[in-house]
């Protein structure tokens, strides 16, 4: 088994996004904030934009059903990229050393509106061969359909492809399509896991 290439999630392993960094600045009380991330504007409605749905719709869509969060609801558009901290830069560090022994690219599940905030904000996504956003392709991970799209577009193969992503059941989906896959919990755990796969020395 040789890996020629190595696919990357973004949120959570290269990239830091959580809604929490815009709206512990707009919620004086810290469990009206997680009630309305948990209930309002939660993860279930924000796959929906990864999944193709634009902005515009998905906020009208919860502010006639909360009309008193009106505007804490417009926030997540308006003010999304507030939400992107920052890179991970150790994660980082490790993508740069394997892009110089092998292809990396790129499969998120992210809004195709938003993943331009990315692109104009992290000089290091230049650098991979490829790169499949779920919200562009109306296709979310753990579907195997979009696992497909990546390996057809670019023309690779799964078993001599590696996947890392932080989500369990996205490494589960890339496992039952024959790609080699690794679940991201930090930097130097996956230091470690790719020095198994004799891809780090």
């Amino acid at each position: 088994m040789e890996i020629k290439n190595i696919i990357f999630d973004f949120g959570d392993v290269l990239l830091d996004w959580n809604p929490r960094y815009l709206y512990e600045k707009h919620f004086e009380d810290k469990n009206e904030m997680n009630y309305f991330l948990e209930n309002i504007c939660n993860h279930d409605w924000n796959r929906e934009q990864d999944r193709g749905r634009p902005f515009a719709e998905a906020v009208q869509i919860l502010q006639r059903q909360f009309p008193e969060y009106q505007e804490k609801i417009a926030m997540y558009d308006d003010c999304w990229a507030t939400m992107l901290r920052s890179d991970i830069p150790e994660t980082v560090e490790i993508l740069n050393s394997v892009s110089k022994t092998h292809n990396i690219f790129g499969l998120t599940n992210w809004s195709a509106e938003k993943i331009k905030v990315a692109y104009e904000r992290f000089d290091f996504l230049k650098q991979f061969d490829g790169i499949v956003v779920s919200g562009e392709e109306k296709l979310v991970k753990p579907d195997h359909r979009i696992y497909y799209l990546l390996l057809q577009r670019f023309g690779i193969k799964a078993q001599e492809s590696l996947f890392i992503d932080d989500n369990p059941a996205n490494v589960k989906a890339a496992q039952e399509l024959g790609i080699y896959a690794i679940q991201f919990t930090t930097p130097q755990s996956l230091k470690e896991e790719l020095k198994s796969f004799n891809i780090l020395v």
